[in-house]
């Protein structure tokens, strides 16, 4: 993990909420499979840490929760960085003696392992290889899908899971959307982010040259409607901004921009034009 991408001037994705149809079934799914420590417990939410200080997930569970809705924008996976390979290999060994069913690619700059929650949320668990060797064209880097070599991440040496380590963050987000152009004019012009990969019917943003801190895709159809908001599926993520000039900034252009700006003490809160809440914190 280069922590470059994830501290000032990058912005980038510290934490979200999301819905989960039964709590404490999420919570020993989280802490189990995944490896999370639980901060804090209510009746009808959980604040789910790797070290056991900063929030990176937290599960709510609405009284009136129903199950994830099929083809609407929202969450498609939250990607949960790991600090090396070694704790990828870790992982997979663990992640494999518990039966989880698992997707896995070698996307070039990363490594990457994907499943999903009880309520069908999706997760990648993933290592980055060093930014040294990522191939860039421009301002363009080339992300592939092949196969992921498990037998080689399992040949790795390392240690038997014992959970997140405590370095873990999250790496990025990808999200459903109604339409990639509004989306790329939201996020590029709104957002300042930058866009670093184009595939069909996706595109990946960035800041500060990562291979990507948000991905974008129209892969549940052109035009798909927001979710319930009582829904399993995304409540919000969080944008950390390096400073307050950098946040202001970013506030004043989404206003100027026509784009509503929810503001409460601790953060600034928006919706893309796909419905998806974003909150902007420092």
């Amino acid at each position: 993990m280069e922590k470059k991408f994830f501290t000032e001037p990058a912005t980038y994705v510290g934490e979200l909420s999301i819905n989960v149809t039964n709590l404490q079934q999420a919570i020993e799914f989280y802490q189990t499979v995944i490896g999370f420590r639980v901060l804090e417990k209510t009746e009808r939410s959980a604040r789910l840490s790797a070290n056991e200080k900063t929030t990176l997930l937290t599960l709510e569970m609405p009284e009136d929760v129903t199950g994830k809705e099929r083809r609407k924008t929202g969450l498609y996976h939250f990607a949960i960085l790991l600090p090396n390979r070694a704790a990828l290999s870790s992982f997979l060994e663990h992640a494999l003696k518990q039966g989880v069913q698992l997707g896995a690619a070698d996307h070039e700059v990363s490594e990457a392992l994907y499943l999903s929650d009880p309520d069908g949320n999706g997760i990648e668990v993933y290592c980055d290889r060093d930014s040294s060797g990522w191939n860039w064209t421009g301002d363009q880097v080339k992300m592939g899908t092949d196969p992921l070599d498990g037998d080689g991440l399992l040949a790795e040496e390392h240690k038997v899971w014992s959970g997140l380590p405590e370095e873990t963050i999250l790496g990025h987000i990808h999200l459903h959307v109604a339409n990639l152009e509004a989306s790329e004019v939201f996020y590029s012009k709104g957002l300042n982010f930058s866009v670093v990969t184009r595939y069909p019917g996706a595109l990946f943003i960035s800041t500060g040259g990562y291979h990507h801190h948000i991905g974008l895709n129209t892969w549940n159809g052109e035009g798909a409607k927001a979710p319930r908001p009582n829904g399993a599926g995304l409540n919000w993520f969080t944008l950390v901004f390096p400073n307050e000039n950098a946040r202001t900034d970013t506030v004043n252009r989404l206003v100027e921009a026509q784009v509503k700006v929810k503001t409460y003490p601790e953060y600034s809160e928006v919706k893309d034009p796909a419905g998806n809440t974003i909150r902007l914190v420092l």
